[in-house]
C-alpha cells in the first residue's frame, strides 16, 4: 500500500491511494495527522482541511487489520493574507445579497491570499474571480445563487479587439460563442487560481425558472455554476457543487486545470446539468470526484464546425481517475460538440453506477474533418446497473438538423470537409455487472469507418429484470433488451477474453468490419 499527495494548499493536503480498488480502497484504512487519529479513510482520494499554512504535516495510514501502513511528512503552502468576507461588510444569512461585500473582498485580496468564507450562507449574483488568489468555503459556508434572472449580467458570447479585429470569446452556448448570463462563478483569463474547502457552492437552479423551457433562450442562455474561459493554472477542489442551473463545470479554451475530490449534484429529472465539460481544453485531471446528475457526468467537448477553423481548439491530455458516477445520461462522454477534435484521453479505476451509459462516443455528419477522436484508452473501471456500457454513435441526432437525411442517412456519403474522424479507442480490465439494454452499440460512419477499437479482459453480465430501452439516440433506433455488442463499420477490431452472460440473442453481431480477431 502507497499512497501520493496530489494537491495542498496553505490548509489543505489531498492524497490519492496508489492500488488497483475504482474510486473504493480494496480495504479500509485509519488516517492519523500529526499522531492523532483523524478519522477512517474510505476512498481513494482524501482531503485533510484545518492545517495550518506553511508548517509540517505528519501523516501516517494504518489498515484496519495493521497488516499495512505508511507514513510520510508534508508541508502546506505558504500565503499572503486571509480575507474574511465578513470583514467586508458579508451578512451570510441567507436572505440579504452578499455579491458586493464578497466581491470586495476577491478585489483586494494581494497576490497569494485567501479570501474565506466562514459558516453562513451567502447569497449572491455572479462573482468574478481574479488570477493569484485562492477562494476558501469553509465547512458550514454556503455559496447560494441569487434566483432571478433579471439580477444576472450577461456575457457577450464575441468581443472584438478594436486594434487588430482578433475576437475574444467571453461566453458559449452547446458549442457556439452566443451570449449567456455569468455564472455565480466567473473566471476570464485568470491563472494560479484555486476554489477549495469543505463548504457548498448552490447554483439554486431549483428556485427560479432556471429549469423551464431550458431550450429556449430568453434574453440569453443560462449560466453555468462555475465557468472559466481562457484560464491557466485552475484548481477546484474538496467542495460540494449542487442545484446548477445548466452545466455545472465549464471550463473553455484553459489549460492545466484540475477537479478534485469534488462532490457534484444535481436532480436526476434537472435538464442539461452535465457535471464537469471541458471544452477546447488541455491538460485536465478530474480526480476523485463523485458525481450525481441529470445528464452527462463527464462531457468532453470543443466547438462545433460553425466557428471559423482557425478557432477550432481540441481538448487533448486528459485524466479521469478514481470518480464514481452514480446517475447521468453517460458517465464519460466524448461529444457530441468536437470540431476541435478530443484526444490522449485517459480513464483510470472509476465506478459507474446506474448511468445510462458507460463511456460513449456522440457524432455526426457536419462536425468536419478536424472532429478528430483519437487515442482514447479506458482500463481498470467497474459499472453496476449501466444500461448500456460502451456506445460510439456516429449518427447522433443533435441540433436543429439533426434529424435529417444528411446525418441519419446509413449509406455511404463524400467525404468532405464537413466529416468527422474516429481513430483508436482500448478498454481494458473492464467488469460491469446488471446490465439492461446493450452490451455496446458501436455504429461508425460507413464512408469514415472508426480505425481501431481493441477490447481486453472486459465482462459483461445481464440483470434477469431488465427493461428495453434505447441504447443510443439516432434515427430510426429500437429499443433493445439484453442484447450483446453490435458493431458495425469498423477497420479493425479486437476481442480479447471478452465475456458476455445472460444475454439475449446473439452476443455478438459484426456488419462491415474490414479486419477483426476474437481471442
Amino acid at each position: 500500500m502507497s499512497f501520493k499527495l496530489i494537491h495542498k494548499t496553505a490548509t489543505s493536503l489531498t492524497l490519492e491511494l496508489e492500488g488497483t480498488g475504482c474510486y473504493y480502497p480494496e480495504k479500509n484504512y485509519l488516517l492519523y495527522v500529526n499522531g492523532v487519529l483523524k478519522e477512517q479513510v474510505k476512498t481513494n482520494c482524501f482531503t485533510i482541511h484545518k492545517l495550518l499554512p506553511a508548517s509540517a504535516v505528519e501523516v501516517k495510514w494504518v489498515s484496519e487489520d495493521r497488516t499495512e501502513e505508511c507514513c510520510e511528512v508534508f508541508y502546506t503552502e505558504e500565503e499572503t493574507a486571509v480575507l474574511n468576507v465578513k470583514d467586508f461588510g458579508a451578512i451570510g444569512d441567507g436572505k440579504h445579497l452578499d455579491t458586493v461585500a464578497l466581491q470586495a473582498a476577491i478585489m483586494a485580496a494581494p497576490k497569494g491570499a485567501r479570501v474565506v468564507l466562514p459558516k453562513g450562507i451567502y447569497k449572491s449574483t455572479p462573482l468574478f474571480l481574479k488570477s493569484d488568489m485562492t477562494l476558501e468555503l469553509e465547512e458550514g459556508a454556503v455559496l447560494l445563487g441569487e434566483e432571478k434572472r433579471e439580477k444576472y449580467p450577461i456575457l457577450p458570447g464575441v468581443l472584438k479587439n478594436t486594434t487588430d479585429g482578433e475576437d475574444y470569446y467571453l461566453s458559449f452556448w452547446e458549442g457556439t460563442p452566443d451570449a449567456a448570463y455569468a455564472s455565480l462563478i466567473t473566471g476570464i483569463g485568470i491563472q494560479n487560481t484555486k476554489i477549495v474547502g469543505e463548504g457548498m457552492i448552490d447554483g439554486n437552479g431549483n428556485q427560479g425558472d432556471w429549469w423551464i423551457d431550458a431550450k429556449v433562450k430568453r434574453t440569453a442562455w443560462r449560466p453555468r455554476t462555475i465557468n472559466l474561459v481562457d484560464c491557466k493554472d485552475i484548481v477546484i477542489e474538496g467542495v460540494k457543487i449542487q442545484n446548477s442551473p445548466s452545466w455545472t463545470v465549464h471550463p473553455i479554451r484553459c489549460q492545466n486545470i484540475r477537479f478534485i475530490n469534488l462532490i457534484i449534484e444535481n436532480p436526476k429529472d434537472s435538464p442539461n446539468t452535465d457535471g464537469i465539460d471541458p471544452e477546447s481544453c488541455k491538460n485536465v485531471e478530474i480526480i476523485g470526484v463523485r458525481f450525481s446528475l441529470g445528464d452527462d457526468c463527464i462531457a468532453i467537448k470543443s466547438g462545433k464546425y460553425s466557428m471559423p477553423r482557425e478557432k477550432l481548439i481540441p481538448s487533448e491530455r486528459i485524466i479521469i481517475r478514481n470518480c464514481l458516477m452514480e446517475f447521468g445520461h453517460g458517465a464519460v462522454v466524448v461529444g457530441s460538440e468536437m470540431s476541435g477534435g478530443v484526444k490522449d484521453v485517459h480513464v483510470e479505476r472509476c465506478l459507474f453506477r446506474n448511468t445510462d451509459r458507460g463511456v460513449r462516443v456522440k457524432t455526426r455528419r457536419g462536425r468536419g474533418s478536424t472532429a478528430i477522436i483519437d487515442q482514447i484508452h479506458v482500463e481498470n473501471i467497474k459499472m453496476e446497473g449501466v444500461l448500456t456500457p460502451f456506445t460510439i454513435n456516429a449518427f447522433y441526432f443533435c441540433d436543429p438538423d439533426g434529424k435529417t437525411p444528411y446525418v441519419w442517412d446509413k449509406a455511404p456519403l463524400p467525404k468532405d470537409e464537413r466529416t468527422p474522424y474516429i481513430g483508436e479507442l482500448t478498454f481494458k480490465n473492464i467488469v460491469c455487472r446488471d446490465t439492461e439494454v446493450c452490451a455496446g452499440f458501436i455504429y461508425g460512419l460507413p464512408e469514415e469507418k472508426i480505425k481501431s477499437l481493441w477490447f481486453k479482459n472486459v465482462s459483461i453480465d445481464f440483470k434477469e429484470d431488465a427493461q428495453a430501452d434505447y441504447p443510443e439516440m439516432l434515427s430510426f433506433q429500437e429499443k433493445t433488451l439484453r442484447a450483446g455488442f453490435h458493431f458495425k463499420n469498423v477497420c479493425k477490431l479486437k476481442l480479447e477474453n471478452v465475456t458476455i452472460t445472460n444475454q439475449i440473442g446473439n452476443p455478438l453481431e459484426l456488419e462491415a468490419i474490414e479486419d477483426y480477431l476474437v481471442e
